[in-house]
């Protein structure tokens, strides 16, 4: 479970600190220093890193030619990065990497609210929670590149998709199941003609 400050202090202001945590449950690690490396969906063994410079090196080693995930919210490394040496350490610090992962997961949240057509029932939000949690896993939503999406902004506020209260709704709301990235579950319409979106799990449960 993560600090309440680090939360607070580090936590994008745009997510409720319960949100902040149940994401980093979902999707990210309790180890500030984890790196995970995939290539073509398979995952690549490497050294468990002992300090940030080690760190560093094994996940510049890595960027560019896999997919590499980094620290508390496996923050996907190299995102926005030409060149490997840009890399900043700031990836394995515990807040910096909290304060970047949720800042980015706050924006694929916005951008999955919209595609759902921005709900404001709060019936709706754990599903838009799941989806975001594996868009965040994939790197894909409906087969767009929720990483390069651009920010739908201030029209689609994560507030809009919230229940009100912290301490009320926000504690019963069921975790995302752990769907594993490479199993297949979830049907993507890549290339598709347009993009299509399936409401059709909304209340189905």
């Amino acid at each position: 479970m993560l600090d309440a400050d680090l939360i607070r202090h580090c936590g994008d202001p745009s997510l409720k600190p319960a949100i902040v945590e149940r994401f980093v449950s979902a999707a990210g690690s309790n180890d500030p220093l984890a790196i995970t490396v995939k290539s073509g969906g398979r995952l690549i063994l490497v050294p468990k890193a002992t300090s940030a410079e080690q760190a560093m090196a094994i996940v510049r080693q890595y960027v560019g030619q896999a997919m590499v995930r980094v620290g508390l919210t496996q923050f996907p490394a190299g995102i926005g990065i030409t060149d490997a040496a840009d890399l900043k350490p700031d990836l394995v610090d515990a807040c910096q990497n909290l304060r970047k992962g949720t800042a980015m997961f706050a924006k694929v949240l916005r951008a999955v609210a919209k595609w759902y057509g921005n709900p404001k029932s709060d019936d709706v939000f754990p599903q838009i929670f799941e989806d975001a949690v594996y868009a965040w896993k994939t790197g894909e939503f409906e087969g767009v590149s929720v990483f390069q999406v651009e920010d739908p902004g201030t029209d689609v506020t994560v507030d809009n998709t919230l229940p009100a209260e912290d301490g009320e709704a926000n504690s019963d709301m069921p975790l995302p199941a752990d769907k594993n990235a490479d199993s297949g579950e979830k049907s993507e319409s890549v290339g598709a003609a347009e993009m299509r979106i399936d409401l059709s799990r909304i209340g189905g449960k």
